[in-house]
């Protein structure tokens, strides 16, 4: 079992070596993505997983970004702060020169250094999603890219195949027109006994 697997493993292989080098024998020029891929192609398999291949970067700073991206971007935290806002402004507003005073400067600085530090962090969080996208994009390149290449080998086989099949219904004809003047020399040689 294991040396038919291993059998029809090969003949994939070897197949594919000769669909990669007749499509080099073709003399395109082709990307580094294209090139990686037709070299990816002798092995089968030529998509990557996205989350091992960024998984490298998954540090306790990156997870923190996303995490905070995450909570920031959502309706809950625009509510909350929102809310934090209000009562600030409504407790400094009935009970005069409580800690903040009318222009709520401390309000002001608060909200600036809020907003100066999450910048950064969705900044960190947008990038790596970016590369995360990036990587996607390649992957699905290569996949169209190889589908391609499939396909267009198969289509050179279906026309050797009717190439094949058109030459055969031309040897049957020969070949029935053979039997029928076999036939009808038989007959004749039998009517003139």
């Amino acid at each position: 079992m294991e040396n038919e697997y291993n059998t029809e493993n090969d003949n994939d292989n070897s197949a594919s070596e000769k669909l990669v080098r007749e499509i080099i024998d073709q003399g395109e020029s082709f990307n580094s993505i294209e090139e990686d891929l037709l070299h990816e192609l002798m092995g089968n398999r030529i998509s990557e997983d996205v989350t091992i291949e960024t998984s490298h970067s998954h540090n306790f700073g990156n997870k923190m970004a996303d995490k905070i991206a995450e909570t920031v971007g959502s309706w809950s935290f625009i509510i909350i702060a929102l809310a934090i806002i209000v009562i600030w402004i409504v407790s400094n507003t009935i009970f005069k020169n409580l800690f903040d005073p009318a222009p709520f400067i401390l309000l002001n600085l608060v909200l600036s250094c809020t907003a100066a530090i999450q910048a950064p962090v969705i900044m960190m969080s947008q990038n790596r999603q970016e590369e995360k996208d990036r990587i996607k994009s390649k992957n699905d390149y290569k996949i169209n890219f190889k589908s391609e290449l499939i396909t267009q080998d198969l289509h050179k086989k279906m026309d050797l195949l009717i190439d094949n099949q058109k030459a055969l219904v031309k040897n049957q004809e020969k070949m029935m027109k053979y039997i029928e003047s076999l036939q009808n020399s038989a007959t004749h040689v039998t009517s003139d006994n």
